[in-house]
């Protein structure tokens, strides 16, 4: 009985891992896709003030967007993840597609005109 109640611990440690891997890439997912909608924004506005930045901040933005694919693609496989060492990873590339996000966001809002 003692195996018994070990084993189910351990999977249940398993299981508990597996799902904060899954909670932090969907996290990780929606902050970049925050990040890119910031830096469309961003974008938007240098283009609509006819900036000679726009294409910049426009490049910014694209990047934005494929990184908060990416990002969600990362949570997709931490959620279909079968091992922890794979939902681990996952989760480490959706934080890292995040980063990513936000550091274009960044750059779109650097390379909008000054007051917007």
């Amino acid at each position: 009985m003692t195996i018994n109640k070990a084993l189910l611990a351990l999977a249940l440690g398993f299981a508990l891992a597996a799902c904060s891997n899954q909670k932090q890439a969907e996290n990780s997912a929606a902050d970049a896709a925050d990040a890119a909608a910031d830096a469309q924004t961003a974008a938007d506005q240098a283009a609509a003030a006819g900036d000679a930045m726009a294409d910049t901040a426009q490049q910014a933005a694209d990047t934005a967007a494929d990184a908060a694919s990416m990002a969600g693609d990362a949570a997709s496989d931490a959620a279909a993840a079968a091992t922890s060492d794979a939902a681990d990873a996952a989760a480490d590339t959706a934080d890292k597609a995040a980063d990513m996000a936000d550091q274009a966001k960044d750059a779109a809002e650097e390379a909008k005109p000054a007051g917007n």
